[in-house]
């Protein structure tokens, strides 16, 4: 089957005149059509760059230290069972959903609800997430350049065979409520925050951190200059050095004492646990995380695409691949943690962490117990700087994508440019607050908020929006027509993502969503000790249903634009805009193809022959 019209050139002209108002029959010559020139839209140079930038966006920080914890909490090797299953029900129909809407749209994640306007306050929301995503999560890199920095030195700063922790070591021996040189290292000299009191105390900046925040923004900005062409290239290493860094510290950790301890501890089976809807809770909102749904990145990044790219093979790819990762993962952190306990004579679970108290804390103190301590160091935060980069990549290239294609003059190089440096002096300037000695907690509230149930609604919608508005049937057929020669296999699954986007999908994120409101008011706020106050929690909520707002405001909006009764205004904001088939022309307009035979002609071919005369 055909996928879009193709133009066959079988003539070729000559000693046409050049001037193109110029013609050979008489009559007034024609005028012009003026189209006001716009700047052509990217795609990838390669489809290996596609693959790699958004395998890279979707293994993130969440793969390396918050997986691993929830595995074993969760009954070990038995959080695979759910885990796989919301994958199989959630996670692949989403990432397929979005990936497919991009690419037949062409457009980033406001100017793609053309297809359905009333539901453009998706696209509003997803900029907002990824808006507050960016802001705080260039500060993990922030802490991951100056841990970089600081493993330069033998002893490593945070270990007990530096002189100045020799005392906080001593006093921690056989202490029941002791603590570590790493987490004093983290507390007191990176953050500061032992002088801070609370949200209401932030204190004055660290300016060491401030200048790492300040470095890693210019990084982001170097690597994004040219846009995907760029920032494709640099996915070739930061996509493909974690998995690097995984491999080796796996080998390191299985030749350690006590590692078996640990990998027995994070794959240790506790069939009871599938009974628990906190598990299944878990593993849903796990793989909603780390697929990076939602977002608007992966949307924007597939927009780059060409028309006719396998999205169901790139969503098979890339979201196994994702998932797979958490798993080995998994192995070097659990394996290196099972030597620390081992060398400490203590429970693995006593040292087991996650997030944040994971990968600069716990993981880090483990390092400091091997031999080279500084070698595996530097690696390991090299890793964590990669993999925040790439995801960080994914939500930047969101954020100016749908800028653009709103405004598409800006496409121009310059002006893209010094969107781009807006964006990030803006960003660095806001982010200076999570870097003050207060600010871990603020970066805590932001980050608890902004990616919780407003997350959830955004997807949700999105599901419901593309499945009952748009069209189900639509969708699909819009899918084939990308794939063109769609093999039985691609069928047969088209036919299974149907039914979980009609029913499933949905089920599951309304369960989820459901269990995230309960966990939010049930359990309250902390960092550590610190338990946030009632105007804290509040703003956090503000934060998120600012988020929840743009959906039914946009939609407002739209049926306000339209006429009739509201029935009617209804049916016309479900309807695909008429420039939204013509997103698809930029694939179609290049595709001219040569045939083997030609047709010559030349200028006399289109004069008029002379009369024959009356003799003949």
């Amino acid at each position: 089957m055909l996928c879009s019209p193709l133009q066959v050139n079988i003539f070729h002209t000559e000693g046409l005149p050049a001037d193109p108002t110029s013609q050979p029959w008489p009559g007034p010559p024609p005028q012009p059509e003026i189209l006001a020139p716009t700047p052509p839209r990217e795609t990838w140079a390669s489809k290996y760059e596609f693959l790699l930038s958004c395998l890279g966006y979707c293994v993130g920080l969440g793969n390396v230290w918050r997986f691993p914890y929830l595995c074993y909490r969760n009954g070990g090797g038995i959080f695979l069972i759910p885990y796989f299953i919301m994958l199989l029900v959630t996670g692949l129909p989403l990432f397929l959903m979005e990936l497919s809407l991009g690419q037949y749209g062409a457009a980033g994640p406001i100017t793609v609800w053309k297809c359905c306007p009333l539901l453009k306050g998706v696209g509003i929301a997803m900029l907002i997430v990824s808006s507050l995503v960016s802001l705080y999560y260039n500060v993990i890199m922030a802490w991951a350049l100056y841990y970089l920095g600081s493993s330069f030195q033998s002893p490593l700063p945070w270990s007990c065979d530096a002189p100045w922790n020799a005392e906080i070591c001593k006093n921690a021996s056989g202490s029941t409520g002791w603590v570590s040189a790493s987490e004093v290292f983290w507390n007191e000299q990176v953050l500061g925050v032992t002088h801070s009191s609370g949200l209401e105390d932030p204190g004055p900046v660290q300016w060491p951190l401030a200048l790492c925040l300040l470095a890693a923004w210019i990084l982001v900005f170097l690597c994004m200059l040219k846009g995907i062409r760029s920032s494709g290239k640099v996915a070739y290493f930061t996509a493909t050095f974690p998995y690097l860094v995984i491999l080796i510290l796996i080998i390191r950790g299985a030749t350690l004492e006590g590692s078996l301890n640990g990998v027995r501890f994070y794959l240790s089976s506790d069939w009871s646990r599938l009974q628990s809807a906190q598990v299944w809770s878990d593993a849903a909102s796990q793989i909603f995380y780390s697929l990076g749904i939602g977002f608007g990145g992966l949307l924007s990044m597939a927009s780059y695409n060409k028309f006719d790219n396998n999205v169901i093979r790139d969503t098979l790819v890339v979201a196994i691949g994702n998932c797979c990762t958490s798993f080995f993962a998994g192995f070097a952190i659990f394996s290196v943690l099972g030597h620390m306990a081992w060398r400490k004579q203590i429970p693995v679970g006593s040292v087991a962490a996650s997030g944040p108290g994971l990968a600069f804390v716990a993981y880090p103190e483990a390092l400091s117990l091997l031999p080279g301590s500084p070698f595996w160091s530097i690696l390991f935060f090299l890793m964590l700087l990669t993999l925040g980069m790439d995801t960080l990549f994914g939500n930047i290239e969101g954020i100016t994508t749908a800028i653009l294609d709103e405004f598409p003059a800006l496409r121009d190089w310059r002006r893209k440019t010094a969107l781009l440096g807006v964006l990030c002096i803006s960003f660095y300037l806001l982010g200076l607050l999570l870097v003050t000695q207060g600010g871990i907690f603020w970066f805590t509230l932001i980050d608890t908020y902004s990616t919780g149930f407003g997350l959830i609604i955004i997807t949700l919608f999105m599901c419901l929006g593309i499945a009952f508005c748009y069209g189900m049937n639509q969708f699909c057929q819009d899918i084939v027509d990308m794939i063109c020669r769609c093999p039985p296999w691609c069928s047969h699954m088209l036919g299974y993502f149907k039914v979980c986007w009609a029913f499933f999908t949905p089920c599951l994120l309304l369960f989820t969503l459901i269990y995230t409101f309960l966990d939010l008011y049930g359990i309250p706020l902390r960092y550590g000790t610190y338990e946030y106050p009632a105007w804290g929690t509040s703003l956090g909520v503000c934060i998120g249903v600012l988020t929840c707002l743009q959906i039914p405001l946009w939609a407002t909006v739209a049926l306000c634009r339209e006429s009739g009764t509201l029935s009617d205004r209804f049916k016309k904001a479900t309807q695909p805009l008429h420039s939204w088939r013509t997103a698809t022309a930029r694939d179609v307009a290049g595709d001219i193809i040569d045939v083997p035979f030609t047709i010559t002609l030349t200028s006399s071919d289109f004069t008029a022959p002379p009369h024959p005369s009356s003799e003949d």
